[in-house]
């Protein structure tokens, strides 16, 4: 499912024109990508959390050139869905098979 589904999903469930659906839906995620970059979490009760992970410091290597480079700590953004989410899905998912 594209953005584009999900602004036709709702404006099609609220009645409410898809200019309108796709603003509110551009302006939540622009909201939660620019609380993540101010370093804090999204609490999403019932659904998830958007939640900021840090990776540690570790050496990798580079097999084309055979040598070994540093990648540096830093910070990447994650989903975790709620119990309740992940255990609705997980039960769809018994049922299909």
């Amino acid at each position: 499912m594209t953005k584009a589904d999900i602004v036709g999903e709702i404006a099609k469930s609220t009645g409410i024109e898809k200019v309108q659906v796709q603003q509110v839906v551009e302006s939540f995620m622009e909201n939660i990508k620019e609380t993540m970059m101010a370093g804090n979490n999204v609490y999403l009760r019932g659904f998830g959390s958007f939640i900021i992970k840090r990776r540690a410091q570790k050496v990798a290597r580079n097999i084309s050139k055979n040598t070994t480079i540093t990648i540096p700590a830093h910070n990447i953004p994650a989903f975790k869905p709620s119990k309740t989410f992940a255990g609705e899905v997980k039960a769809k998912s018994i049922e299909k098979k």
